[in-house]
């Protein structure tokens, strides 16, 4: 596959994952304090999953590994706010098994090569252990965000998932600039403004 589409695969993700963080902002701005619309996770399911391919087709583990841990998050926020259950069993079941099936389909017919997602050339090994680290913390605010909704029975977005989005986000910033990767560089550029300024709303409504 050309560079072309791979990097539009990729471009269309982080456009996607951008649109869910636009949407959010705004409507919190409206209503003067953090809100999460059911839209900001069904945008992060399609653009999760466009990433995940991504990184496949760019033998980048550490954007697949991210994307892979993210995923049921979503799904299971759109469970909480009864978003999940209105779409069609059939819809359903494809999203949930999609990304398993696309796992165990390339490892058995070995078209991941395992050896090459982790001794890339092109990625040397403290580079890749900066680019896990860094999807680890910026995945670690969906496990602490999904945690916190649980106990509170409600979808919520709470200030310690916005400070770990922007140490992450700073992270693979760092990592996406020293790997050269377009689409990992503006997809967080955008972002980190908005993780601050989600932060700052959050402060204001205490």
């Amino acid at each position: 596959m050309n560079n072309l589409v791979i990097y539009s695969i990729g471009f269309l993700a982080q456009l996607l994952f951008s649109s869910r963080l636009i949407i959010q902002w705004l409507r919190s701005e409206q209503q003067k304090k953090v809100v999460t619309p059911a839209l900001f996770w069904v945008l992060s399911l399609v653009a999760s999953f466009l990433l995940f391919f991504y990184g496949y087709l760019r033998d980048d583990f550490a954007i697949m590994l991210g994307q892979i841990l993210t995923y049921f998050i979503y799904i299971r926020n759109l469970q909480i706010q009864k978003q999940w259950q209105k779409l069609h069993v059939i819809l359903r079941g494809l999203l949930l098994a999609t990304p398993l099936f696309l796992i165990v389909y390339y490892y058995n017919n070995n078209i991941i090569d395992v050896d090459n997602l982790f001794n890339n050339e092109s990625i040397p090994l403290w580079l890749l252990l900066l680019g896990i680290i860094s999807q680890i913390v910026f995945t670690l605010r969906f496990i602490y965000q999904w945690l916190y909704s649980e106990r509170k029975r409600e979808s919520l977005l709470p200030l310690g998932f916005w400070l770990l989005s922007i140490i992450g986000s700073a992270l693979i910033l760092i990592y996406a600039s020293i790997r050269k990767d377009p689409v990992l560089f503006f997809g967080h550029i955008v972002g980190i403004i908005i993780y601050m300024r989600n932060a700052i709303l959050i402060r204001k409504q205490r």
